[in-house]
């Protein structure tokens, strides 16, 4: 009982742990190295992962729809979407940084909207204001003396951190239309999803397994637009990575960014989704915002006002509002 429920209340676990991993570690790399090398490990990781689910170290059964569609998704979920939340991340910080990932759910809404003719109730569009409100209220001020309310946070980071949380949403719409292309594969090719499939060392059925070959597929993707933007934004790229390969604690938050994010995070996200509602996996991913303050807190000594956190309990409720 409750599988989906609990495994989606460990992705907000997962992700407020792969965010705190990831800030110390971008702020020491670099958005670019770092993203790189997450990537890296991550498909080191799904290849093993592969094997012993699908019996092949690839994501076995994807046909060429399949791979445009989560290829589209990685390269806005991970290329763009991850370089911006890295950027956001060197900023403003872990913890505003996810709070901007709540926008993912207003995205995702529209998105769904527009490439999936999915309804949008009126609770949906107040979930939008209502989400903008907590994020404003945790983002803006007004300091005594002062008739204009501004940012309290650097504009850039701002805009990174936006463009993350809008880039998450899109890529969950795309990722969602290549699942659906891959289940159409297996049902073209005949297999049956309840069976272990052949030569898999480990036996579990199909469906716990199409979610890390969907990842892989997004990973692969995302490893070679890292690849390719380093290369062209950096004449020292070789330099860069070695420095950044050679630096003990920037390694080993990156390999906890590795396995709890892309790696455990976002294939658990999609496992959640077969074994609950998208929204209610939506509601309890979005939790993260709100268990990230006090780590954050804790470990880099960031004082948390009393209206930061009412405005990330705002945004996330705003997010719950999306799913009722």
């Amino acid at each position: 009982m409750f599988i989906g429920e609990t495994i989606a209340l460990g992705v907000a676990v997962s992700w407020t742990a792969t965010a705190l991993f990831a800030e110390v570690a971008s702020k020491r790399m670099g958005s670019l190295p770092l993203n790189t090398l997450r990537m890296t490990m991550s498909l080191l990781l799904l290849t093993v992962t592969l094997w012993l689910l699908l019996g092949v170290p690839y994501p076995r059964y994807a046909d060429s729809s399949t791979w445009l569609w989560l290829t589209l998704s990685g390269v806005v979920g991970y290329v763009i979407g991850d370089y911006c939340l890295m950027q956001g991340y060197i900023y403003i910080g872990s913890r505003f940084g996810q709070l901007f990932m709540t926008l993912s759910a207003p995205t995702a809404a529209l998105m769904g909207r527009l490439l999936l003719g999915e309804e949008m109730s009126w609770l949906a569009l107040l979930g939008m204001v209502v989400t903008l409100s907590g994020i404003s209220m945790s983002i803006l001020s007004k300091h005594d003396g002062e008739e204009r309310v501004k940012l309290s946070l650097p504009p850039k980071g701002v805009f990174f951190a936006a463009v993350a949380g809008i880039c998450q949403g899109f890529g969950l719409v795309l990722s969602k239309m290549g699942l659906e292309h891959y289940d159409n594969a297996l049902s073209v090719a005949g297999i049956d999803p309840s069976v272990v499939p052949e030569g898999a060392l480990l036996p579990v059925p199909l469906p716990f397994s199409i979610p890390f070959a969907a990842t892989m597929i997004r990973a692969t993707i995302g490893l070679m637009g890292f690849f390719v933007l380093l290369v062209i934004f950096n004449k020292d790229w070789r330099q860069k990575l070695h420095c950044a390969a050679t630096d003990r604690r920037a390694m080993w938050c990156l390999l906890g960014a590795t396995v709890f994010g892309p790696f455990v995070g976002v294939s658990a996200s999609l496992l959640a989704t077969q074994y609950t509602s998208t929204g209610i996996a939506q509601t309890l991913f979005a939790l993260t915002p709100v268990l990230i303050i006090a780590p954050a807190a804790w470990l880099f000594h960031q004082k948390v006002t009393a209206r930061e956190v009412i405005g990330a309990v705002i945004s996330v409720v705003g997010v719950c509002l999306f799913f009722i």
